[in-house]
């Protein structure tokens, strides 16, 4: 795959239209997927209109969206798009402006491109392998801080559905640790944004002990084209097969990552 600056740009061409969407059109009717998970009638429309516009553009490159049948989601290929349409759901059916399409490609589980546009922010993050890290155009680096008492860290969310409790007791146990470590501990409910703030430093780290594409691909790319370190919750290098999710600035990394490892 050699144009990157093309794909790329359609990329962000597709996560424009879905930010239109985004910002014009209504909910819909909100469903339950699970306990207290919601998706609503403009998740599929965003998606579909993206998928659409993708296969057009690149119709030898798969797709992965969050909102598919889960029979797709394991179709072997290299180059693969990965796509959630309102990252952020819960607080966009709640008006929250912390939502955000994002978008990347992927080759055999490692993000190569990725966009995340969070219109109600009027903030646009994009970045492709090798070539650096946006924000509206501007150039961005992850933050120096050096010291965990000076770190604004962010969580994701606590867990719904199955096995929640057992989950959120690590998670708990995890805000607890931070708490008592850190500067301070921020929950934005979007992963996007989690690793896109790394990404520009407006926060030190982020610790999400989750893993799912859709959510992480495009953040992940960005931030580790800041210069943020991105891995695993052991340290090994992050890919879309990894358990958890921990970005953070080049100094805080090994710091952050026994303070995460001790309480499990």
């Amino acid at each position: 795959m050699n144009d990157s600056d093309g794909l790329l740009e359609i990329a962000r061409a597709a996560a424009a239209e879905g930010s239109r969407l985004l910002t014009t059109t209504g909910p819909g009717e909100v469903r339950s997927k699970g306990d207290r998970d919601f998706v609503t009638d403009l998740d599929f429309r965003i998606q579909n209109s993206i998928r659409t516009s993708l296969n057009r553009a690149t119709p030898d490159i798969g797709f992965l969206g969050e909102e598919q049948d889960a029979s797709d989601r394991d179709t072997p290929v290299e180059y693969r798009w990965v796509l959630d349409p309102i990252d952020g759901t819960s607080n966009f059916i709640h008006g929250l402006p912390l939502c955000a399409v994002s978008l990347a490609l992927t080759c055999e589980d490692v993000p190569v491109l990725g966009v995340i546009a969070a219109p109600f922010l009027n903030l646009e993050y994009y970045a492709s392998t090798g070539n650096g890290a946006f924000c509206n155009g501007h150039r961005i680096k992850a933050s120096h801080t050096r010291s965990l008492g000076q770190a604004i860290v962010s969580i994701g969310d606590y867990a719904v559905g199955e096995n929640a409790d057992e989950k959120n007791r690590r998670r708990l146990a995890l805000t607890t640790t931070l708490a008592t470590h850190v500067e301070r501990v921020r929950m934005f409910g979007s992963a996007a944004l989690d690793l896109a703030w790394v990404a520009e430093g407006r926060t030190d780290a982020c610790v999400l002990l989750t893993n799912k594409p859709w959510d992480m691909a495009a953040g992940v790319i960005i931030a580790r084209e800041s210069g943020a370190v991105v891995t695993d919750s052991d340290g090994e290098q992050h890919c879309m097969t990894s358990r958890h999710t921990v970005a953070a600035s080049p100094a805080l990394s090994k710091p952050l990552l026994d303070l995460v490892a001790s309480t499990f």
